[in-house]
């Protein structure tokens, strides 16, 4: 087990979603929070070789968690396929290379399910990673990300780097992004359902045919199988992070509508597109490597996200 109490921790990302849940236990686990490292982006650009170059001058770090990314939901990866794939290409290639040059002891890469080919067999194993290519709206992204794994596979075949690599299903909770330029399906919808109820609209209009399934990861869960996974996994496979279960958008649209309070219709823009149409990955080898089982029901976590969002907007 590698103790993390001990250790100078270097979390990209971690002022995010996913990072600020991280850093929190992190804390909670009993790590000195002057020994972890939190960069932000107005001070530290991740893409940019000489600002990441002061960043690891100034940090030392013993452990690398890269949770940096640049995100979003369909749109968003339709609108910016090039500074997508450009901007997480770059920064993964900087963090694992400078964390090389520093011989970090261990490096943390977070992948992407938009890595996983367009058509892949329902449960995703990991095996599968390599049998096609992503679905189209969002392969830039994806493509980029999983450059990672093979630089880390790479490091480690080279250099006997300890770089592992995980790949988590869509998340959701506190401290999610809202914004309907670039927010995910969860967020995206509490946050149109809750307007429409506010306004007493008789409609909300929701993107695609609603046939397409999915799979949500509780952002708590989700950190928490991160240190599990720095703590007790150093091997060189990727390892799928989820929930293990899968659910239509129309369903999850009325879930949200019925716990939001949202009493109109839910129309379908059909000229939209759905993206992948299933995603739902096979959990064993977390559960398995480093005991990893996700704990929240989507719908305690669901009113956990709505129970933030209306405290916060």
């Amino acid at each position: 087990m590698l103790d993390l109490t001990h250790r100078r921790i270097l979390v990209t990302g971690g002022a995010g979603f996913l990072g600020s849940h991280v850093v929190e236990r992190l804390r909670a686990r009993g790590c000195p929070p002057h020994r972890i490292s939190v960069p932000r982006s107005r001070d530290c650009d991740l893409t940019d070789e000489a600002s990441v170059r002061r960043l690891f001058e100034e940090t030392r770090p013993e452990v690398v968690i890269h949770l940096a990314a640049v995100v979003g939901g369909i749109g968003a990866n339709r609108a910016n396929p090039g500074a997508y794939y450009y901007k997480n290409l770059v920064m993964g290639a900087f963090a694992l290379e400078y964390s090389r040059r520093h011989e970090v002891e261990k490096f943390v890469a977070i992948g992407t399910i938009c890595a996983y080919p367009k058509f892949t067999p329902v449960p995703f194993r990991e095996e599968d990673l390599w049998t096609g290519y992503p679905e189209e709206t969002n392969a830039p992204y994806g493509l980029a990300k999983k450059v990672m794994l093979v630089q880390a596979q790479a490091y480690r075949s080279q250099y006997g780097m300890n770089a592992i690599y995980l790949l988590p299903v869509n998340l959701y909770g506190p401290h999610d992004n809202f914004d309907p330029a670039s927010s995910h399906v969860i967020p995206a919808l509490i946050k149109k359902f809750v307007e429409a109820r506010d306004s007493e609209a008789d409609v909300v209009e929701v993107w695609g045919t609603g046939r397409a399934t999915r799979e949500f990861l509780y952002v708590e869960d989700a950190a928490e199988g991160i240190l599990l996974a720095t703590e007790h996994y150093d091997g060189p496979e990727p390892v799928n992070f989820g929930a293990g279960f899968e659910i239509s958008i129309c369903d999850l649209a009325h879930k949200i509508a019925g716990i939001v309070g949202f009493r109109g219709r839910v129309v379908w823009d059909t000229t939209k597109p759905d993206g992948q149409p299933r995603r739902c990955l096979d959990t064993t080898r977390a559960e398995s490597r480093f005991g990893f089982k996700a704990s929240t029901p989507l719908d305690e976590g669901l009113r956990k996200a709505i129970g933030w969002y209306l405290e916060h907007r």
